[in-house]
């Protein structure tokens, strides 16, 4: 029997809960011999249908958002559409990072329907920022000494794998990310530091109440794989909790 799943909040309209690292959210054409999803879990749990109105990686972890109905599902959906949620992630990466940054590379949709050449070029912009970095005495790559960062990333647009392409193409790779990262430092990880997974956790959504006047701030805490990792690097401050915090929604400006 699974694991029951982490509700971070849960009211009459909505429930957040933390998706566990390599759970698919729901069916598709690329879940072929899987038996386990992330919507069949919460709703089994909660014994309510329950309706997803974003999306996660399936390597990816943290706070997830679904609706308790379809008039919730729909206010949400355009909330994530329209860009008025404020999401935030934590990346383990490759080499020092920029201390901060706008990552503004447009990207090419990766769906498989078509060639990605010749999809269209998309807007994709994410706000990113070094929290914090270690440089440990091993060889991994050709030098000596191996450097990592703890990257805070706030995307403002929603593309596919936005975040781990974004990082890449700046040249800080997420570790673990297997298509577009290093072999030899995601099997460092792997191998050495018990790190086997994608180092990139949804772990901040803020966003307003689709019925209720006030916003809603979720956190969300790092699985035991990744909490271990910033015990060990000295990064054990940033560790986010779970928490849901609720405040007056921003007053109108005064005309």
């Amino acid at each position: 029997m699974s694991e029951a799943l982490t509700i971070l909040h849960r009211d009459e309209h909505l429930v957040a809960v933390h998706k566990p690292a390599g759970l698919l959210v729901h069916r598709t054409a690329l879940a072929r011999g899987e038996r386990e999803f992330l919507l069949q879990r919460l709703r089994d749990q909660l014994g309510q249908r329950v309706y997803p109105v974003h999306r996660l990686d399936r390597p990816t972890s943290g706070a997830m958002v679904f609706a308790l109905s379809t008039a919730a599902a729909a206010r949400l959906a355009d909330a994530f559409t329209e860009r008025r949620v404020h999401k935030r992630y934590l990346a383990v990466v490759r080499g020092v990072g920029p201390e901060h940054d706008w990552l503004d590379y447009p990207l090419r949709e990766e769906d498989g329907s078509r060639p990605k050449a010749e999809m269209p070029a998309m807007e994709a912009m994410t706000e990113v920022k070094r929290l914090d970095s270690v440089e440990l005495p091993v060889r991994v790559d050709r030098y000596p000494q191996s450097r990592y960062s703890l990257m805070q990333a706030c995307p403002v647009t929603g593309r596919r794998h936005q975040i781990r392409r974004h990082l890449s193409q700046r040249g800080y790779p997420i570790i673990g990310d297997a298509k577009h990262g290093k072999g030899n430092h995601n099997r460092f990880f792997k191998e050495r530091l018990g790190c086997p997974r994608l180092l990139l956790a949804a772990v901040g959504l803020d966003f307003e109440h689709p019925f209720e006047a006030y916003r809603l701030s979720l956190s969300c805490a790092l699985d035991a794989p990744m909490s271990a990792l910033f015990e060990r690097f000295g990064w054990s401050g940033h560790l986010p909790v779970n928490r849901a915090s609720l405040s007056a929604p921003n007053p109108e400006p005064a005309t």
